[in-house]
């Protein structure tokens, strides 16, 4: 049984963040720069941008999984919710509760900013993750599109 730590990410953790960062983009076919990676960065460690994050770490302290959140305002409810953006756990250390700890902890966020739901997308065919998701969430049948500016 490891025993899993979720809090914010800290300077020293770009390395590790990184390389987690770089799976999930490669996970999902998306040619990621360096320079992109600075940015979302530099983003979770200011605190006048909405995006946050979590790193979930296993009993020696090492950064194996991430989860990047932010609120997002739903004005047909006239209430906030939270918008979990990215999530990935190093496939070593999937299965052993990692992610659970991270939905756990933002769980808790939600409860503390007064969100009345937490919502993410995933590609169709991340069967093994929409396994997990069954499993903790509600899916819903929205279709989600993209239309560029």
């Amino acid at each position: 049984m490891t025993d899993w730590v979720v809090d914010e990410p800290q300077e020293a953790d770009f390395a590790r963040w990184r390389e987690l960062y770089r799976g999930y983009a490669e996970f999902y076919k998306v040619t990621q720069t360096d320079e992109q990676a600075a940015r979302v960065w530099s983003w979770l460690h200011d605190p006048a941008h909405e995006q946050r994050g979590l790193v979930v770490r296993d009993r020696d302290g090492e950064a194996v999984g991430l989860a990047h959140y932010r609120p997002f305002a739903r004005p047909l409810r006239a209430s906030t919710g939270g918008f979990l953006a990215d999530q990935y756990v190093d496939p070593v250390h999937r299965g052993g509760g990692a992610v659970d700890e991270l939905l756990t902890k933002l769980r808790e966020v939600a409860r503390s900013e007064g969100w009345d739901v937490i919502r993410w997308i995933t590609a169709d065919d991340n069967y093994r993750a929409r396994s997990k998701y069954d499993q903790v969430a509600t899916r819903t049948p929205w279709i989600s599109y993209d239309m560029a500016p």
